[in-house]
């Protein structure tokens, strides 16, 4: 009888394979920041190199006088700076909250308790991932109309706690990152529910919650949607921004500078956060 020799099987990549790899990822790493790049630099860009042919990339002359103009304008509005930043802060961070509370629980139930119909329900909840926001708009406002939201801050946070993106994102997390047995254990101690869940759940799952803080705050802090609210006083800071933005040629450098503006917070918290963010996507798909 023939002994076949088998060959070992080689787990890891040699350093040539690593080199290509991380070169191929800067490559590309580089090409995906150029828009980003392109906007932080033709914020600082004078008058006479926004319109110069051909555009150049990088700026020769760097000024302020572009945030000095979208200041100004700001300014001479007839709603304070101030009070735009306050309506978008308000509905960014209670809505990402309660967004975070509302899909950890209803996770929590799907993943941990056995009861009729939970596949059925979690299958409507991954479904409806396929709908964009544009067909629930109508849905949305004749509800909050019933609810008399309508001119209110709570018309935008209210639709923001249903999003079923983060209730998928964290069933599939507690799924692999929560076992029974400590939750077994926990309740022949004595602990309720709201006990095992704040204190041992939500602790097990910091991943999960941190990467949808991240998407669920930029979608909100992005928000410029007006169709529930119309009083001035009650508009998000996106709203102001984009209105600079149609005011034609002469404030192309304003609106530069606004755009590079609403970019910040969003890119801080990604590169607070980024590495949760990694780790509960490749974990959130993944089956025993």
């Amino acid at each position: 009888m023939k002994k076949f020799k088998l060959k070992k099987r080689r787990l890891n990549r040699s350093l040539g394979g690593d080199i290509c790899i991380n070169i191929f990822l800067l490559v590309f790493g580089c090409f995906m920041a150029l828009p980003m790049v392109y906007a932080i630099c033709t914020s600082f860009k004078p008058a006479d190199e926004l319109w110069v042919y051909p555009p150049r990339f990088f700026v020769s002359n760097p000024t302020l006088k572009n945030f000095k103009d979208l200041f100004n304008i700001l300014d001479a509005s007839t709603v304070p700076f101030s009070r735009y930043i306050c309506n978008t802060v308000f509905v960014s961070v209670v809505g990402t909250g309660g967004h975070v509370i509302l899909s950890s629980m209803c996770a929590y139930a799907l993943c941990k308790f056995k009861f009729h119909g939970r596949q059925v329900i979690f299958n409507l909840v991954v479904l409806s991932l396929m709908f964009n926001t544009t067909v629930t708009a109508i849905p949305n406002y004749i509800i909050m109309s019933k609810l008399g939201m309508i001119d209110t801050l709570w018309s935008l946070v209210i639709p923001a706690f249903g999003s079923s993106l983060g209730l998928y994102l964290m069933k599939q997390f507690m799924e692999q990152m929560v076992p029974d047995a400590i939750l077994e254990a926990a309740r022949i101690d004595g602990a309720g529910e709201f006990k095992i869940f704040f204190s041992i759940v939500m602790r097990l799952v910091i991943p999960a919650w941190l990467t949808l803080i991240i998407f669920s705050f930029q979608g909100l802090w992005n928000l410029a949607d007006t169709n529930f609210i119309y009083r001035e006083d009650l508009k998000p800071l996106n709203y102001a921004l984009n209105q600079i933005l149609s005011g034609g040629v002469t404030r192309v450098g304003a609106s530069s500078a606004a755009t590079v503006l609403m970019m910040i917070v969003p890119i801080i918290m990604f590169l607070l956060s980024q590495s949760q963010i990694v780790e509960t996507l490749a974990t959130s798909g993944m089956k025993d």
